[in-house]
């Protein structure tokens, strides 16, 4: 690959050509990240930010050691990732005084994240250097003191600043005090720092919005006769070696990217020669190479790598120019497979041009362009995609494919700093709706294709384990969502401890898998009348009839209630055109109009609500 130069960076800003200075400046940053490149990237991006859409942050760094070198490549690295970064450092070793000093410079300079980047030798000065002269009394206490004085850091900290708040956690001395006996302890030195870390983690996971960088492994990861640099501590207070620096930065990032929701969705990936090496087309299905030797485990770490982002919900899906059958084929039958077709949310093998099939991809998932990260072996393609689809996220594979699923995992934008039960099975959900479209394409009739679901609904009255699914639907459903009414977990808590108030969950599941709690409908009956205050599904079952099998389940709850009369509001809003038509396509009235929402009613007593036959339907049960 030839190497991009300055020069060639700047006749495409000259000539006006944004998309291709962009591309040029991420290749340049690629092949050489390093302090002396990082001051002429930021200057370039600074000259293009007019021109090109960025995410914009601002990061307060309080420290124990010298940052400046890190924070030009930290500004480089995150313009490249679509970032823009407004960096402010606080002074030397005044952190604490930083944080308890509500008029500091900290929160006038109102950060979204900061980073709070302190050293062992700092915090716990006696464990680091003095640690032969304690006793066990001693390095106790000494451990539950630095813990302590980090919680009286951050609780006054979350007390002034919303901030998003990144702790370094502590190193662990390069060559322990007492050598190979040190880890004959549970109070050895390790030992007491890593006592230190679990404290710190326990307090991020007790706090909102507080993370622990694991420094230590950063360290441990990139060799610590490596990382460290004791002539420049001693000299500049700088304990890094310059060349380790690039890695902080980049560790920085990995927090930054979530937080501002810099992240991908959806990973699109090749095959032949990425996810396998060989060519199905050429080599047929005995001749690709999956299997646990050289160079076939590369390709298996790879779909390694790609299962754990699929756990961690990621939506995958195949974008390659493939014969579909015989693509399909190795996908399903090949004894090395690790990823198979119940894991693709779309799987698209064609001859098409690749840029089209990942707009055609981001439609179909209804997500936006710049959710989709692309993973290809070849070169010329991801050049290509970068070119056309400048929004998308290009994974830089390098040539040996030994080195694929590091690529992958050291991708950034995949990182979550937090994560659901719904979050976790959306890939999952994603491939199963592939799996069912599949299927209706094949059926002969609507009504054979639900038949052939076999769907069940269970619907439940909101419990303690499920109040926060029910609250975090309100808040995140819009499509099929008939009044849009928001509810924090409180709030819904405050109305069901009213005796006149009543929610159910919806747990849908069918032939291919269980959807989860997918549907809420939160009801208030009073003087004969069940009003339907909430009623609202996921967009993954709408038009499964599981709408119509809820309403019917509500109506005899109202009547079992002593109501009759069903009401419900529709509300409109741009998102929920979806559920326009519903009350009126269950022959309800409309009753009043008030600014553009309309009042709908149901008379129980001459009218029913028949479930469909082939939705299973387990209602609350009564006494």
């Amino acid at each position: 690959m030839e190497e991009v130069t300055r020069d060639q960076i700047d006749r495409a800003i000259g000539d006006k050509d944004i998309s291709a200075a962009r591309r040029a400046l991420a290749r340049f940053w690629r092949q050489s990240p390093n302090v002396a490149a990082a001051g002429f990237v930021v200057s370039r991006f600074e000259t293009l930010r007019p021109h090109i859409a960025l995410t914009p942050c601002k990061i307060a760094i309080l420290r124990s050691f010298t940052v400046e070198p890190a924070v030009p490549l930290l500004r480089a690295t995150a313009f490249i990732g679509g970032v823009d970064l407004n960096v402010r450092v606080g002074d030397f070793d005044t952190y604490v005084q930083d944080v308890l000093n509500p008029a500091s410079w900290l929160y006038a300079f109102s950060p979204d994240v900061a980073i709070l980047a302190v050293q062992s030798r700092d915090v716990a000065p006696a464990l680091w250097e003095g640690f032969a002269d304690l006793d066990r009394a001693a390095v106790s206490g000494a451990v539950e003191q630095t813990v302590e004085r980090f919680r009286q850091v951050v609780e006054a900290f979350r007390q002034k600043s919303p901030a998003h708040l990144i702790i370094h956690g502590l190193q662990i001395p390069p060559t322990p005090a007492e050598g190979l006996l040190d880890r004959r302890s549970d109070w050895g030195q390790a030992a007491s720092f890593a006592r230190i870390n679990h404290g710190l983690f326990d307090l991020a996971r007790s706090a909102r919005n507080i993370y622990v960088l694991d420094y230590d492994g950063l360290i441990a990861g990139r060799g610590r006769a490596a990382w460290y640099d004791h002539r420049k501590w001693v000299v500049a207070r700088m304990p890094i070696a310059a060349g380790e620096l690039i890695y902080l930065a980049r560790e920085w990032m990995r927090f930054v990217y979530p937080i501002v929701g810099r992240v991908c969705k959806v990973l699109a990936v090749d095959l032949d020669n990425t996810l396998w090496g060989g060519v199905i087309g050429e080599d047929g299905i005995d001749g690709i190479q999956l299997d646990q030797g050289y160079p076939g485990d590369a390709y298996r770490s790879l779909q390694r790598a790609i299962l754990d982002l699929y756990r961690r919900g990621i939506v995958l899906a195949v974008c390659s120019k493939n014969n579909p059958a015989e693509a399909m084929e190795a996908i399903a039958d090949h004894p090395g497979m690790l990823l198979r077709p119940e894991h693709f949310a779309i799987i698209r093998t064609n001859w098409a041009d690749k840029a089209t099939n990942l707009r055609e991809i981001a439609a179909e998932l209804n997500v936006g362009i710049d959710s989709i990260a692309f993973l290809d072996d070849n070169f010329v393609e991801r050049e290509w995609i970068s070119e056309q689809i400048p929004e998308a996220t290009v994974i830089d594979l390098p040539g040996d494919p030994m080195l694929f699923a590091q690529a992958l995992r050291e991708c950034p934008f995949f990182e979550r700093l937090e994560l659901t039960d719904e979050d976790k099975a959306r890939g999952r959900l994603y491939a199963e709706r592939r799996m069912r479209t599949e299927l209706e394409a094949t059926a002969t009739s609507l009504e054979d294709f639900y038949r052939s679901l076999r769907m069940k609904a269970i619907i439940e009255p909101v419990n303690a384990k499920t109040l926060s699914r029910a609250a975090q639907l309100t808040q995140k459903t819009n499509q099929f969502n008939l009044t849009t009414r928001r509810y924090s977990e409180r709030q819904l808590d405050q109305r069901l401890a009213a005796p006149d108030w009543r929610a159910f969950t919806v747990q849908v599941a069918d032939r291919f898998g269980d959807n989860g709690i997918i549907g809420l409908a939160i009801l208030r009956i009073q003087d004969g009348v069940c009003e339907i205050d909430t009623l609202l599904l996921s967009c993954r079952v709408i038009g499964r009839t599981i709408e119509t099998a809820l309403l019917a389940a509500l109506a005899r709850e109202a009547i079992r209630d002593g109501a009759t009369k069903l009401v419900g509001w529709f509300v409109p809003t741009k998102k929920n055109a979806p559920a326009r038509d519903f009350y009126k396509s269950h022959h309800f009235v409309a009753v009043q109009e008030r600014e553009g929402a309309t009042l709908w009613e149901l008379d129980l007593v001459a009218n029913s609500i028949a479930s469909p036959q082939w939705v299973d339907v387990k209602e609350p049960a009564h006494e």
